[in-house]
């Protein structure tokens, strides 16, 4: 697992959603509590209100969370995730999103829309070794 890692989390929480369930669901997933979310209240196309949560976590920290993340997220889902990894990768970033649902009902699968995005970034120096590096992040299990 690299030294330098940095997970951060986004979630777009409509009207007709609640954001203690998800937050919730975080804790019971994760441990990571309520707290360590910032909300940021928006005004959606409709002049629907809109939250959205974001998270960021570090060092220690973001290892245990990804350990974690990855012993969650089904075999078939991460040979998926692999296979299409240079669509997840943009400037040295790793993006993925899980169905906002699935999380609440204590799954994580891969899905585009209505997700929670998890942004997976470790510096990276050399360009070629990008995807090579998030594979073994995402294979790796300590």
């Amino acid at each position: 697992m690299p030294e330098k890692l940095e997970i951060t989390m986004e979630i777009i929480v409509h009207a007709t959603e609640d954001v203690e369930k998800i937050l919730k669901a975080f804790f019971e997933q994760f441990n990571i509590s309520g707290d360590e979310f910032s909300r940021q209240n928006l005004t959606g196309h409709f002049e629907n209100p809109i939250t959205l949560l974001r998270a960021k976590i570090k060092k220690n920290n973001a290892r245990n969370f990804l350990q974690s993340l990855i012993s969650k997220i089904p075999d078939d889902q991460i040979s998926e995730i692999i296979e299409d990894i240079e669509n997840h990768i943009q400037d040295s970033t790793l993006y993925l999103r899980f169905g906002k649902q699935d999380l609440i009902k204590g799954k994580m699968i891969v899905q585009e829309k209505d997700a929670v995005k998890f942004k997976i970034f470790t510096p990276i120096y050399k360009k070629e070794d990008i995807v090579k590096n998030y594979v073994k992040l995402l294979t790796k299990t300590e």
